[in-house]
């Protein structure tokens, strides 16, 4: 006797059907991103509104920091500068091997911190002067040679002025007249 094969039930038939689909339905998900991308609307968007928060906290920062610090200026009181004039200064400058001699002629102002000072550097005036001297003679025509040359000058005499006037501290040479002839 042989067997007939047994015809499935509709229930069976449909659980068939429902798994051979279940197979095509995952192929096609394994197939497709998971994530979609986000249209390109929505990033311009993203995009604007980050600048715009950014650029307005950036702004609110500098002007709330401004008006702080125009306030903490205010506060502190601002001396006003001491100016202390120097003799002319007229010496001839380091030659190297020309027949030429030339003479330089410096104006000078030290810009005292306070008028105290004055009283204290009076005393120490030689010894400022004698620094200008011994400095300014070692110069050649092209040490002050443009803004950099004059620069580079008055830092110096800046520096010679403060050792001479040590432990007192001046905060600026400057220059009223400079001749090179």
């Amino acid at each position: 006797m042989a067997l007939k094969p047994k015809k499935p039930s509709a229930k069976a038939e449909a659980e068939v059907e429902d798994i051979e689909e279940g197979d095509e339905g995952e192929a096609e998900a394994a197939a497709k991103p998971k994530f979609k991308k986000p249209p390109l609307k929505l990033i311009i968007i993203a995009a604007a509104a980050f600048l715009v928060i950014g650029a307005g906290g950036t702004g609110a920062y500098l002007i709330l920091g401004a008006a702080k610090a125009s306030n903490d200026a205010s506060a502190a009181q601002i001396k006003p500068a001491v100016f202390l004039d120097l003799p002319d200064v007229l010496v001839n400058l380091s030659n190297s091997g020309s027949d030429r001699t030339q003479y330089l002629k410096v104006k000078v102002v030290l810009e005292l911190p306070e008028q105290a000072m004055i009283q204290q550097v009076q005393p120490v005036m030689p010894r400022v002067m004698d620094a200008f001297q011994t400095y300014l003679r070692e110069l050649r025509p092209t040490d002050l040679d443009g803004s950099a040359g004059l620069y580079r000058l008055k830092e110096e005499l800046t520096r010679r002025v403060n050792a001479a006037v040590a432990p007192n501290r001046i905060n600026a040479v400057l220059f009223k007249e400079i001749i090179v002839q």
